[in-house]
Protein backbone atom coordinates (compact mmCIF):
# COMPACT_ATOMS: atom_id res chain seq x y z
CA UNK A 1 0.00 0.00 0.00
CA UNK A 2 1.27 3.46 -0.88
CA UNK A 3 0.60 6.17 1.70
CA UNK A 4 -0.23 9.69 0.60
CA UNK A 5 1.63 12.43 2.35
CA UNK A 6 1.35 16.15 1.82
CA UNK A 7 4.51 17.53 0.23
CA UNK A 8 4.75 21.32 0.35
CA UNK A 9 8.23 22.82 -0.08
CA UNK A 10 9.34 25.02 2.82
CA UNK A 11 6.33 24.05 4.92
CA UNK A 12 6.04 23.24 8.62
CA UNK A 13 5.14 19.68 9.64
CA UNK A 14 4.07 18.08 12.90
CA UNK A 15 5.67 14.64 13.26
CA UNK A 16 5.11 11.84 15.76
CA UNK A 17 7.28 8.72 15.67
CA UNK A 18 6.84 5.78 18.06
CA UNK A 19 9.08 2.99 19.22
CA UNK A 20 7.90 -0.49 18.27
CA UNK A 21 7.75 -1.39 21.97
CA UNK A 22 5.39 1.20 23.44
CA UNK A 23 6.33 0.08 26.99
CA UNK A 24 9.98 0.93 26.40
CA UNK A 25 11.77 3.98 27.76
CA UNK A 26 14.63 3.63 25.28
CA UNK A 27 14.44 7.22 24.04
CA UNK A 28 15.06 8.53 27.56
CA UNK A 29 17.66 5.96 28.56
CA UNK A 30 19.51 6.78 25.33
CA UNK A 31 18.66 10.49 25.17
CA UNK A 32 22.24 11.53 24.34
CA UNK A 33 22.26 9.15 21.36
CA UNK A 34 18.87 10.45 20.22
CA UNK A 35 19.94 14.10 20.50
CA UNK A 36 23.12 13.35 18.57
CA UNK A 37 21.06 11.65 15.86
CA UNK A 38 18.79 14.70 15.53
CA UNK A 39 21.77 17.08 15.36
CA UNK A 40 23.47 14.85 12.77
CA UNK A 41 20.37 14.92 10.57
CA UNK A 42 19.94 18.69 11.00
CA UNK A 43 23.53 19.20 9.82
CA UNK A 44 23.06 17.03 6.72
CA UNK A 45 19.41 17.75 5.86
CA UNK A 46 18.73 21.22 7.16
CA UNK A 47 15.47 21.98 8.97
CA UNK A 48 14.35 24.17 11.85
CA UNK A 49 13.00 22.65 15.07
CA UNK A 50 10.04 24.84 15.98
CA UNK A 51 9.05 22.63 18.94
CA UNK A 52 9.98 19.17 20.18
CA UNK A 53 9.37 16.83 23.10
CA UNK A 54 11.03 13.46 23.60
CA UNK A 55 8.97 11.00 25.61
CA UNK A 56 10.05 7.51 26.78
CA UNK A 57 8.58 5.70 23.75
CA UNK A 58 7.89 8.43 21.16
CA UNK A 59 8.78 11.92 20.08
CA UNK A 60 6.85 14.89 18.73
CA UNK A 61 8.56 17.30 16.38
CA UNK A 62 7.38 20.48 14.72
CA UNK A 63 9.82 21.11 11.87
CA UNK A 64 10.06 23.75 9.18
CA UNK A 65 11.83 22.75 5.99
CA UNK A 66 14.01 25.00 3.84
CA UNK A 67 12.46 26.81 0.87
CA UNK A 68 12.10 24.48 -2.09
CA UNK A 69 12.40 21.32 0.03
CA UNK A 70 9.42 19.11 0.92
CA UNK A 71 11.19 15.94 1.97
CA UNK A 72 10.35 15.61 5.64
CA UNK A 73 10.28 11.80 5.26
CA UNK A 74 14.02 11.57 4.64
CA UNK A 75 14.64 13.59 7.80
CA UNK A 76 12.39 11.46 10.01
CA UNK A 77 13.70 8.23 8.49
CA UNK A 78 17.29 9.34 8.94
CA UNK A 79 16.72 10.35 12.57
CA UNK A 80 15.23 6.92 13.25
CA UNK A 81 17.93 4.98 11.40
CA UNK A 82 20.82 7.02 12.82
CA UNK A 83 19.53 6.48 16.35
CA UNK A 84 19.08 2.74 15.71
CA UNK A 85 22.55 2.27 14.21
CA UNK A 86 24.17 3.65 17.36
CA UNK A 87 22.49 1.20 19.73
CA UNK A 88 23.58 -2.34 20.57
CA UNK A 89 21.40 -5.04 19.02
CA UNK A 90 19.18 -6.34 21.82
CA UNK A 91 15.71 -6.23 20.23
CA UNK A 92 13.87 -9.15 18.63
CA UNK A 93 14.09 -9.08 14.85
CA UNK A 94 11.31 -10.85 13.02
CA UNK A 95 11.83 -12.34 9.56
CA UNK A 96 9.93 -9.47 7.91
CA UNK A 97 12.17 -6.88 9.53
CA UNK A 98 15.30 -8.87 8.76
CA UNK A 99 14.31 -9.10 5.08
CA UNK A 100 13.94 -5.31 5.00
CA UNK A 101 17.14 -4.79 7.02
CA UNK A 102 15.20 -3.09 9.82
CA UNK A 103 16.22 -3.19 13.46
CA UNK A 104 12.75 -3.39 14.95
CA UNK A 105 13.29 -0.44 17.29
CA UNK A 106 10.76 1.88 15.64
CA UNK A 107 7.27 1.43 14.30
CA UNK A 108 7.56 1.43 10.52
CA UNK A 109 5.32 4.40 9.93
CA UNK A 110 5.13 7.80 11.54
CA UNK A 111 2.38 10.38 11.84
CA UNK A 112 2.70 13.60 9.85
CA UNK A 113 0.48 16.66 9.64
CA UNK A 114 1.02 19.67 7.39
CA UNK A 115 0.61 22.87 9.42
CA UNK A 116 -2.04 25.03 7.75
CA UNK A 117 -1.87 28.40 9.50
CA UNK A 118 -0.77 30.28 12.64
CA UNK A 119 -3.59 28.83 14.74
CA UNK A 120 -2.69 25.28 13.68
CA UNK A 121 0.96 26.04 14.47
CA UNK A 122 0.03 27.35 17.96
CA UNK A 123 -2.16 24.31 18.70
CA UNK A 124 0.67 21.92 17.84
CA UNK A 125 3.30 23.85 19.82
CA UNK A 126 0.95 23.65 22.81
CA UNK A 127 0.26 19.96 22.23
CA UNK A 128 3.98 19.13 22.10
CA UNK A 129 4.81 21.08 25.25
CA UNK A 130 1.80 19.75 27.14
CA UNK A 131 2.46 16.10 26.25
CA UNK A 132 4.63 15.22 29.31
CA UNK A 133 1.90 16.61 31.60
CA UNK A 134 -0.82 14.77 29.69
CA UNK A 135 1.05 11.47 30.15
CA UNK A 136 1.51 12.15 33.88
CA UNK A 137 5.31 12.39 33.86
CA UNK A 138 5.38 15.89 35.39
CA UNK A 139 3.01 18.32 37.08
CA UNK A 140 4.13 21.29 34.95
CA UNK A 141 5.34 21.29 31.36
CA UNK A 142 8.46 23.23 32.38
CA UNK A 143 9.55 20.32 34.60
CA UNK A 144 10.13 18.02 31.59
CA UNK A 145 13.82 18.24 30.64
CA UNK A 146 13.44 16.85 27.11
CA UNK A 147 11.32 19.61 25.61
CA UNK A 148 11.76 22.79 23.62
CA UNK A 149 9.54 24.55 26.17
CA UNK A 150 12.72 25.74 27.89
CA UNK A 151 13.67 27.72 24.78
CA UNK A 152 10.17 29.26 24.72
CA UNK A 153 10.42 30.19 28.41
CA UNK A 154 13.90 31.69 27.95
CA UNK A 155 12.60 33.71 25.01
CA UNK A 156 9.67 35.05 27.04
CA UNK A 157 7.07 33.28 24.86
CA UNK A 158 5.77 31.12 27.73
CA UNK A 159 5.76 31.38 31.48
CA UNK A 160 7.35 28.73 33.69
CA UNK A 161 3.89 27.87 35.08
CA UNK A 162 2.27 27.35 31.66
CA UNK A 163 0.51 24.00 31.37
CA UNK A 164 -0.03 22.28 34.68
CA UNK A 165 -1.65 18.95 35.47
CA UNK A 166 -4.84 20.88 36.36
CA UNK A 167 -5.20 21.59 32.65
CA UNK A 168 -5.55 17.88 31.90
CA UNK A 169 -9.27 18.12 32.65
CA UNK A 170 -9.58 21.08 30.28
CA UNK A 171 -7.63 19.25 27.60
CA UNK A 172 -9.92 16.25 27.90
CA UNK A 173 -12.96 18.52 27.48
CA UNK A 174 -11.60 20.71 24.70
CA UNK A 175 -9.41 20.60 21.64
CA UNK A 176 -5.62 21.00 21.84
CA UNK A 177 -4.73 24.67 22.09
CA UNK A 178 -8.05 25.54 23.74
CA UNK A 179 -6.85 24.94 27.30
CA UNK A 180 -8.00 27.52 29.81
CA UNK A 181 -5.45 30.22 30.53
CA UNK A 182 -5.46 33.98 30.96
CA UNK A 183 -4.49 34.56 27.33
CA UNK A 184 -4.30 31.96 24.59
CA UNK A 185 -0.89 31.37 23.11
CA UNK A 186 -0.45 33.13 19.78
CA UNK A 187 2.61 31.95 17.93
CA UNK A 188 3.53 33.44 14.61
CA UNK A 189 4.70 30.50 12.51
CA UNK A 190 8.42 29.95 13.05
CA UNK A 191 8.54 32.27 16.09
CA UNK A 192 10.75 30.07 18.23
Amino acid sequence: MRYRRAAVPGATYFITANLADRTSSLLLSQIAVFRAAVQHVKARHHFHIDAMAVMPDHFHLLMTLPEGDANFSVRVGTIKSTFSRHLPKTEHEGSSRMAKRERGIWQRRFWEHLIRDDNDFARHVDYIHFNPVKHGFVQRASEWPHSSIHRYIAGGLMGRDWATSIMVQDLERNDVGQMSRAQPTKWPMGAA
